[in-house]
């Protein structure tokens, strides 16, 4: 490569450069101060906090989110497949198909474990599914 291919490259990246400094110089030079301990103490709505803002939740409500996104997010997949159905032919149908049964045999497997559970509950080993008892 020629150094003039490369000179638009160059510019770009010392241009790019050149913005996130000024940027965080500038915003470094205007930023606010905080002056004072009241300042610096949370304030929502008018309402001074009181106590601690954190929340223990259980893990179920993680494991539900976490199956959400996996299951929402194939659901995009399986949108946009519809969408190409006429072009992608039999070869994009049996694709579909394949990933259909991934998804029912993953959900399948979550149910007979017990993922989707709440309360006290006992969860399924894999060793010969046998129940294996949780502790809080």
């Amino acid at each position: 490569m020629r150094s003039t291919e490369l000179l638009p490259f160059i510019v770009y990246f010392a241009a790019v450069v050149l913005l996130v400094a000024t940027m965080l110089g500038l915003s470094w030079l205007l930023g606010q101060r905080r002056a004072n301990k009241a300042t610096n103490m949370p304030f929502e709505s008018g309402v001074i906090s009181v106590g601690s803002s954190q929340v223990q939740l259980s893990v179920e409500f993680y494991l539900i989110a976490i199956f959400f996104v996996i299951f929402d997010l194939e659901t995009v997949f399986i949108f946009a497949w519809a969408i190409a159905f006429f072009e992608l032919g039999w070869e994009g149908y049996a694709a579909i198909m394949v990933f259909i049964v991934v998804l029912a045999v993953a959900l399948v497997y979550e149910w007979r474990s017990g993922a989707l559970d709440w309360g006290q509950k006992t969860r399924l080993g894999l060793e010969g599914l046998a129940p294996i008892e949780e502790t809080p």
